[in-house]
């Protein structure tokens, strides 16, 4: 199955506050929130000038995969899950099974998600990325089993402090 077929399928299938996985050939993963009709929630560029902007377009050129990362300036958006921009040969598929974690009350996923979009942050590979993001809002536990030597389903109790800090409490 095509890129686009996989994310037709995902937009089919997938429900409000779903885990949406963007695995890439090299074996690391890009992490979404599914928000509906189509979006996810994720960390993208943060706003950039048009300088910056043509100097992520050459980091992506060298470093296809992880050119945006290297920026360092992440935002949370809410895009179309079509639009996500990924490397060749990339997979896109609902991924709720991959973390020991049970999800919220849809309530309190949009209560996250509100407080959240559109918030810049700096991004750090080990305490502070799209998988803790995304788990953060689905679960309000922010976690990454992604990352090579660190123990599976375990809390980043740094990175979850740091999201609840800008949820605003019941």
């Amino acid at each position: 199955m095509d890129y686009k077929e996989q994310v037709e399928q995902v937009v089919s299938t997938a429900q409000f506050g779903d885990l949406i996985e963007f695995s890439y050939p090299i074996g690391y993963a890009h992490w979404g929130v599914y928000d509906g009709d189509g979006y996810i929630i994720h960390f993208a560029v943060a706003d950039e000038s048009q300088l910056m902007s043509s100097f992520r377009n050459c980091l992506q050129a060298i470093f296809p995969v992880c050119g945006d990362l290297l920026l360092g300036e992440t935002k949370i958006r809410r895009q179309l899950l079509a639009e996500v921009n990924v490397p060749k040969g990339a997979r896109v598929s609902v991924s709720n099974e991959r973390h020991a974690l049970e999800p919220s009350p849809v309530d309190e996923i949009r209560k996250r998600r509100d407080a959240l979009l559109d918030k810049e942050f700096t991004y750090k590979l080990f305490t502070h990325n799209c998988e803790h993001f995304a788990t953060f809002v689905r679960s309000g536990v922010a976690m990454c089993n992604q990352i090579p030597g660190k123990p599976k389903n375990k809390e980043c109790v740094e990175a979850t402090q740091l999201f609840s800090y800008l949820v605003p409490s019941s």
